[in-house]
């Protein structure tokens, strides 16, 4: 790649100038619309560590602004053998219903998920997800907050608390509202696991405080380790090799093309530097901008991340397992099925080397994704819990009004243990582009 094509991201901060927030916005639309980006092995040499926080404490009451930041991404993605993969035994989810728990006595539900923290924790590890079902104390935010608060899970801010798809729906409980925008509708999300290159929540806690009203909006989920499996092995076994680069952002300046020469490198450098410095740092992603890296257009900008491994281990367990967001983001898929996102927010998936993956390859993943999808008609009251390194989870399309909402962890029991106390990301762009944008 020529060096006048691209510039890379070093994850330095920028202070935000004036002449620059109607560019940020313009940008932040495209990170908004293509979120939980899943990345590889190693992390780049240009990306520092991400912000630390104070060692984070067990709230009571309100919880607005006392969250600490995500929790930095564990990789462990060197040296798999693809050819001997371990069986798995147990998948996701358990179904563990209350209707069914005969020691579960009415209007004590709290004390029940507190007596049975160490068994439920032991089976999320076993199978990647529960579905609780027939809960009557989850059904609103001070109830779901009782439930997490009773499994010793501590809330920590969504690994792109910045990018605004998500909203803080209630923020003194800690709870994101989870996709349920009438413009996203419409939109399948496809499966994902919910992290940067540099920031992975550890659990998540899904739950239904509405279903959709006029049908749909499902919650899936799929294991990680069950795909990583059933994939063909010379596929696997290709794509670990050339690792993946996700496009997460287009922005077309077709402007340029009207510029004289000269004046329209200089004025491309211009616009590629602006959104290095003073918008790519908010997102705290491993960036790099690259002018026509899809071919189509010689003055689209692409926010790219840099090579990685579509496979990870998981850090407790060590299992390999499918950590990769291919389902949800190739370009390929989107064509082919419910799709609103607009240009600035198109996500494509291209090979280590940004070259295309084949498309037969683009279609065995899907059909191997797609296989290990369940779907969850969740009611009002339901929560799935996951474990956020093994399954990946996604949503079919709605109609009418739905209310899902989600809160992610940094961990169970005792609270991270982190370094020196730094800034948290704060609500400035949350709040942008939530109310402006998306």
């Amino acid at each position: 790649m020529a060096e006048d094509k691209s510039k890379k991201f070093e994850a330095s901060s920028s202070s935000s100038a004036p002449a620059a927030v109607g560019a940020a916005a313009v940008v932040a639309a495209g990170f908004a619309a293509a979120r939980g980006r899943r990345q590889g092995a190693k992390v780049a040499r240009r990306q520092q560590a991400p912000r630390q926080t104070a060692v984070a404490e067990r709230k009571v009451g309100d919880l607005s602004g006392a969250l600490p930041d995500c929790p930095p991404t564990i990789w462990n993605a060197d040296d798999i053998d693809i050819k001997r993969l371990p069986d798995i035994n147990k998948t996701a989810p358990l179904i563990i219903d209350a209707a069914e728990l005969a020691d579960l006595k009415q209007g004590s539900e709290k004390e029940w998920f507190a007596a049975q923290r160490e068994k439920i924790m032991a089976q999320l590890q076993e199978h990647g997800a529960i579905w609780f079902r027939n809960f009557e104390s989850t059904k609103d935010a001070e109830g779901f907050r009782s439930f997490y608060e009773a499994l010793q899970l501590n809330p920590c801010l969504d690994p792109i608390h910045t990018s605004g798809l998500r909203a803080m729906e209630v923020q003194k409980h800690a709870v994101y509202e989870a996709v349920n925008k009438p413009s996203l509708a419409q939109h399948f999300v496809g499966l994902h696991n919910e992290s940067t290159f540099v920031k992975t929540a550890t659990y998540g806690a899904f739950v239904c405080f509405e279903p959709a009203s006029e049908g749909g909006g499902e919650f899936l989920v799929a294991d990680g380790a069950k795909i990583v499996n059933d994939l063909d092995k010379d596929v696997l076994e290709r794509i670990y090799q050339n690792k993946v680069r996700i496009s997460v952002s287009n922005l077309d300046l077709n402007f340029l093309g009207a510029l004289p020469e000269g004046f329209r490198e200089q004025t491309a450098d211009f616009l590629q530097d602006l959104i290095l410095k003073v918008v790519a740092p908010k997102f705290e992603m491993d960036l790099e901008m690259i002018f026509g890296a899809d071919q189509s257009n010689p003055f689209r900008l692409q926010a790219i991340e840099h090579a990685q491994s579509p496979i990870n281990t998981h850090p407790v367990t060590g299992q390999p397992v499918w950590f990769c967001n291919l389902h949800n983001h190739s370009r390929y898929l989107r064509d082919r099925r419910p799709c609103t996102v607009p240009e600035v927010g198109m996500t494509d998936v291209y090979s280590g080397d940004l070259s295309t993956i084949p498309y037969d390859d683009v279609r065995h993943i899907n059909e191997v994704c797609e296989r290990n999808i369940v779907t969850m008609p969740m009611k009002k009251g339901d929560v799935v819990l996951l474990d956020n390194y093994r399954v990946l989870h996604g949503r079919n399309t709605f109609k009418g009004d739905r209310k899902h909402a989600v809160t992610w962890f940094e961990s169970c029991g005792e609270p991270l243990k982190r370094g020196e106390v730094k800034d948290t990301p704060d609500d400035f762009m949350n709040n942008l582009i939530n109310k402006t944008l998306v």
